[in-house]
């Protein structure tokens, strides 16, 4: 299976037509049909359902799709990072993590590696605890930054000193924005929005334990910006960390912390087995320092 063809597939995947991935391709349409379909034959099933106005993926198809895509970014990253020639730096730097204010000194310190080295690209991934780990095992981030505690013995791991804070987004005209944090007995009949994380891991449990059957958990959510929009409408609360939504003089919503406090840690995780490109090797290095720094 050659990587040209696998962008070929990738190219047909996305234009849904022959004609358009043959002009983004600036191939034949006949030379692109006939590539498409030895690599049918090569793998031995049908990878499309060729359709009166559009191609359309089979299941096999979907599949290889999501693994060629994989296989073609680590490709070109790989490539990137080889042709780094010092002194001049370049290549990408590919990061993956959940949503947090915590994430601003790592951001800093991208922010300085780019204007000493302008030709390092960054590339953020948003992602839950296990989306990260999985993309790390297969080698398409350099590093991970988990929020909460998780078992992290297949990485290497870095704790920083942030934390995220627990609370509840609501709106400012609700009467529990009056008080100052809020306990597990004041959110019983009021519908909830939860991280979908926090739910698979159980992470209230303990907290919430004393009226956990009187809870109505309505939803989950992956991006908590997704889940104040349904909090403005008046539907529900959303459970998230603080820093993440707009909670300013001119925003409808406002944030109060639990009690007793809820607290995650965050910690920056990277592979025991892939090896570090340069630029992520600076990154680490810079990180190390900014630590140590009083």
């Amino acid at each position: 299976m050659e990587l040209r063809v696998l962008r070929y597939f990738i190219a047909l995947a996305q234009a849904k037509t022959v004609s358009g991935a043959a002009r983004a391709l600036h191939l034949s349409q006949p030379t692109l049909s006939r590539q498409l379909t030895d690599l049918e034959t090569e793998v031995g099933t049908p990878l499309f359902t060729r359709g009166a106005r559009q191609i359309t993926l089979t299941a096999q198809g979907r599949y290889l799709l999501s693994r060629a895509t994989t296989i073609i970014a680590l490709v070109d990253k790989t490539t990137q990072n080889l042709q780094t020639q010092q002194p001049i730096l370049s290549g990408s730097l590919d990061i993956g993590a959940g949503e947090s204010q915590g994430m601003a000194r790592l951001m800093a310190l991208i922010a300085g590696i780019q204007k000493d080295y302008p030709a390092v690209t960054v590339h953020l991934h948003s992602g839950d605890a296990p989306l990260v780990e999985d993309q790390l095992t297969n080698g398409r981030l350099d590093f991970g930054v988990i929020m909460g505690s998780r078992q992290l013995t297949n990485f290497h791991a870095l704790k920083l000193p942030e934390t995220n804070q627990w609370g509840v987004l609501l709106p400012k005209t609700a009467p529990l924005a009056r008080q100052v944090s809020i306990a597990p007995t004041d959110l019983v009949g009021h519908p909830l929005l939860i991280s979908e994380q926090a739910q698979t891991h159980h992470r209230f449990q303990d907290w919430w334990r004393n009226v956990a059957t009187d809870l109505t958990i309505n939803g989950t959510y992956n991006l908590l910006f997704n889940a104040s929009l349904l909090v403005q409408n008046g539907s529900c609360y959303a459970l998230g960390f603080d820093q993440l939504s707009d909670t300013s003089a001119n925003s409808p919503l406002t944030f109060r912390p639990l009690t007793p406090p809820q607290v995650d840690p965050i910690t920056i995780i990277w592979s025991r087995t892939q090896p570090l490109s340069p630029v992520a090797q600076l990154f680490l290095q810079r990180l190390q320092a900014n630590l140590t720094t009083p």
